[in-house]
This record gives C-alpha cells, sequence and structure tokens, in this order.
C-alpha cells in the first residue's frame, strides 16, 4: 500500500477517535497505538499524524503469533495472569487508543487449552473495566481498524489484492476525502437512530431460517453505531437485557478467535442463559468460551447491518469486518459476553455496577460477535400491543433508513 492511501487512512481513524469521545482531545494528550508486527507501516503514519494534532503517542507492539503461542505454551498459571508493572498506571492516565490488527496466523493457538486463554482474559478484564469507566466520565476514546495481510486473504479465499480492494472499499478509502464521507454515513445513521429509539419496544423477535430469537432491550436503552470506535462500522446495535433473551439463534457465517475457526454455531437460550451450544465445528472451543465467566453464556449485543449502508459483500475472517457485512441480506449479529455501557441512555456517569446489575447489563470478560446473514425478518412487539416489521430482506423498513 502506498504512503497516500496510508495517510488517508491515519485522517479516518483521527475522525473516529474524535467522534468516539464526548469530550474533545487537546494538545498533550496519551494516545496509546497497539500495532501488530505487519502494521508497523501503517503505525508510523498515525504516529506522524497523532504527532502533528499535538497528540504524545505512545506505541506498543502486540505479539507475534510465535510470542503468543510460547505464552499459552510455556506459561503456568501465576504465569498466565501476571500484570507487568505499570500497566495499570497505563490504563489509568491514557486519553485514547488506536488499535491496528494485522495477523500473521490465525490459527497457531488451535491447539493450546481454551482454558488457558480464558484465565488470562479473566486476569485482564480490570483493564477494560478502567478504560470503560474513563470512557463514561469523557476521559478516553477508542477506534480500531484492520491492516491487510496475506493470512486474512489466505483464511478470506481472496487474492491479497482482491482482499485490499475490498478494504479500501469498505473503509471509503477510495474517495478523495474519506473522513468526510464518514461524518456523511454518521449523519445518516443518526436519522435512523431516532427513528428507532422514539419506539417504546417490549422485545424483539428475530426470524431467518435457522434463528427463532426473542430479544428483550431492556429498560434505559438506546441504539447506537457508526460512532468512530470502528473502522468500518455499519453496523446499529443496543446491550438488551440479558435476562429476557429466550430461543435459538444459528451464526451461519464462519469465525476465527483465540487462533480456533468456529463453523455453524447454534446457540439456544433460556431464561436468559445459554443452555446449548452446538457447531458444525469447533463445538468443544465454544462450549469452553461459553462457560469463561459467569456471564460468557449471556446476550451482550444485538445488532443489525442494512445493506445499503455496508460496502462488505465478502467473507474477510475478521469480526471487524464481518460483523459489519453486506451482502445480498445485511446481517443481524449477537455478542455472548460483555456488553456496552454506552447504549444506556441515561446519565454515563450514575450506571455504576449496581445499576448495570439492576439493569441487566451483562457483564463479562468475553465479548464474542456471531454473526448471521440469512434472509431474515425483525420485528419490534411494542408495549401498546402493536408490532412493528423494523427490519426486512437486509435493510431497515423506516422511511429515516433510506
Amino acid at each position: 500500500m502506498d504512503l497516500e492511501l496510508l495517510k488517508k487512512y491515519a485522517q479516518v481513524f483521527w475522525w473516529g477517535l474524535t467522534t468516539a469521545r464526548v469530550d474533545k482531545y487537546k494538545k498533550g494528550d496519551s494516545i496509546l497505538v497497539r500495532y501488530d508486527r505487519a502494521a508497523m507501516e501503517t503505525a508510523e503514519v498515525l504516529q506522524a499524524m497523532l504527532l502533528e494534532q499535538g497528540m504524545n503517542p505512545i506505541l506498543r507492539m502486540s505479539y507475534t503469533p510465535t510470542m503468543e503461542r510460547q505464552f499459552y505454551e510455556l506459561s503456568s498459571n501465576k504465569q498466565l495472569v501476571f500484570i507487568p508493572p505499570g500497566d495499570e498506571e497505563l490504563f489509568q492516565n491514557i486519553n485514547g487508543s488506536i488499535s491496528l490488527i494485522a495477523p500473521e496466523s490465525l490459527t497457531h493457538l488451535a491447539h493450546i487449552d481454551s482454558s488457558k486463554m480464558g484465565k488470562a482474559a479473566v486476569a485482564r478484564k480490570p483493564f477494560r473495566d478502567i478504560l470503560d469507566k474513563r470512557e463514561q466520565d469523557g476521559a478516553f476514546g477508542w477506534t480500531l481498524g484492520i491492516v491487510p495481510t496475506q493470512e486474512l486473504a489466505k483464511q478470506a479465499k481472496l487474492s491479497l489484492k482482491a482482499y485490499t480492494e475490498q478494504w479500501i472499499k469498505a473503509c471509503l478509502l477510495d474517495h478523495d476525502d474519506p473522513a468526510k464521507e464518514w461524518q456523511k454515513l454518521f449523519n445518516r445513521a443518526t436519522s435512523l437512530k431516532a427513528w428507532l429509539n422514539g419506539m417504546d419496544v417490549d422485545y424483539y423477535q428475530v426470524k431467518s431460517a435457522n434463528t427463532d430469537l426473542k430479544v428483550d432491550p431492556g429498560e434505559k436503552r438506546r441504539w447506537i453505531g457508526i460512532s468512530g470506535h470502528n473502522i468500518p462500522s455499519f453496523e446499529l446495535f443496543l446491550s438488551p437485557d440479558w435476562r429476557g433473551t429466550e430461543g435459538v439463534y444459528f451464526a451461519n457465517q464462519p469465525s476465527f478467535r483465540s487462533g480456533n475457526y468456529v463453523k455453524d454455531v447454534c446457540l439456544e437460550f433460556s431464561k436468559g442463559k445459554v443452555v446449548k451450544v452446538t457447531a458444525k465445528q469447533g463445538e468443544d472451543f465454544v462450549k469452553k468460551q461459553v462457560a469463561m465467566d459467569k456471564g460468557a453464556g449471556r446476550l451482550g449485543e444485538f445488532s443489525l447491518t442494512d445493506r445499503t449502508f455496508s460496502k462488505i459483500d465478502k467473507f474477510m475472517a475478521n469480526t471487524l469486518f464481518d460483523e459489519n457485512y453486506g451482502g445480498k441480506f445485511g446481517n443481524c449479529h449477537v455478542a455472548i459476553g460483555a456488553s456496552y455501557a454506552d447504549t444506556y441512555s441515561g446519565d454515563a456517569k450514575e450506571l455504576d455496577a449496581e445499576l448495570k446489575k439492576k439493569l441487566g447489563f451483562n457483564d463479562s470478560a468475553l465479548h464474542w460477535d456471531l454473526v448471521n446473514t440469512e434472509k431474515k425478518t425483525v420485528t419490534a412487539h411494542l408495549k401498546s400491543g402493536e408490532s412493528l416489521v423494523i427490519y426486512k430482506d437486509g435493510e431497515f423498513t423506516g422511511a429515516t433508513a433510506k
């Protein structure tokens, strides 16, 4: 990729970072840039952009596949949960973060006991809690994106050229001013979210060939999305009251997670909890993920993507892209595990752990998006007793969606 394209990408990240944060950044703020080795050139361009904006970039390279494999193979239980000195201080003080995902392998952890991964994730969850609280207070913002790699292209069964072309289109980098185009999309989504949030919904019913799921939005919830957090992002979503989830959800889109490949995952919910798991491939891994902690087998997110929003029409072997799939029928995806506090419709600063529990916001070290791209209908059953189809054949039905 040429330098000019990466400079465009950096400007899109700046748009995402500044859009996603409640309070404005000021000169001298610290921005953590986490990047995979294959994204080093992009990280260099981001560093320059952040310095030009008056920020203090903090660059941290993630584990290579060999480092990550060795960590899980050789670590004792104490080493799995070891927290390096200074990490807590870092997360307590950074004002923003940009993550660059550029995997050189998607299967290098396939042989690792997933309970080890769960133990390491649970030990590091307090850092996410710190950032969630700082974001609620308006002191922190984040965004993330991918950089195409040969491994991603291979696992998506595309040439690197075809994969990169899909990435360019999805991130709107084929425009002269992609950040301006993202702002247009943001404005369009704002009208649609207002339409969705204007309904007094008792529950949503999602039906497709293999899915029949009831989702309780819960009290004091709002639909959010296309907020700058993810590049790209075309989804609108909320974090429901996990206690009201009933029925069957089927993810027909494959998924790579923690070095494992899973296909055709089917989850059965009863009284808000996953009570049955099946999968054509990777079933044992899915079951261990669902058992990671108390909240891992509960719903943390319910999302819909309008196919007229999304530029993605191919499987990309990366959740960031795949959860925003447009294609012929758009997509619905759910996440098992952690919920998003910013879907709370009240004052974010009042949303403490006690209120989250009372309102049914789920808490977990896990957050795993599972995608259904089947032709589907989503119906909002209103508290008035009326029913309204809000999503059909891949598109929101509201006039404001157009």
